[in-house]
Parts: C-alpha cells; structure tokens; sequence
C-alpha cells in the first residue's frame, strides 16, 4: 500500500496563529493560543457556536476539584473520625 507523503511547506504559507480544519474535521491549535488560554493537555473543552463562522473552546472544570474543601469546618475537630469509630464496630 502506498500512499502519498506530504511534503512540508509546499503550496502552504503557514501564518503564525492560523490553522486549517482537516478532511476529517479535526484542527491543530497554535501552542501559543493554549498557552496564553491556560489550556493544557488533558483539559476537557467545550465548544461553543457564538455566531457564523466563530467558534469558542471553554475549559471544563472538574466538579470535584472545583468543590473539594468547600466544607472544611462545617463540624467540629474530629467529629467525622468518631462517626467512622462507629462504623467498624
């Protein structure tokens, strides 16, 4: 099976910040834009259709980290350890 290579830079001005949606509908994002954005691999983004021809990512926030500690002193010192006393009895 032989296929076709692509040669780099032939036919293709590449332009800082531009980028170009693929035959299967996927799109490389300029390092610079995640890095100014905050984003990072693994991060869970949304997209959004704002108006014709604009598209906007938004970072999802994991729930959990987002409310993790929320609590913290809603019960006095060591009141949940003795509940957990109570269940290996």
């Amino acid at each position: 099976m032989t296929g076709q290579v692509k040669k780099k830079g032939v036919g293709r001005a590449r332009r800082p910040g531009f980028t170009r949606v693929s035959a299967k509908n996927q799109v490389t994002l300029p390092v610079d834009a995640l890095r100014r954005a905050g984003i990072k691999p693994g991060d869970v983004l949304r997209a959004e259709v704002t108006r014709t021809g604009e598209v906007v990512l938004i970072r999802e926030e994991d729930p959990l980290v987002r409310y993790a500690g929320v609590f913290h002193g809603l019960y006095p010192p060591r009141y949940l350890d003795s509940l957990r006393d109570e269940w290996e009895r």
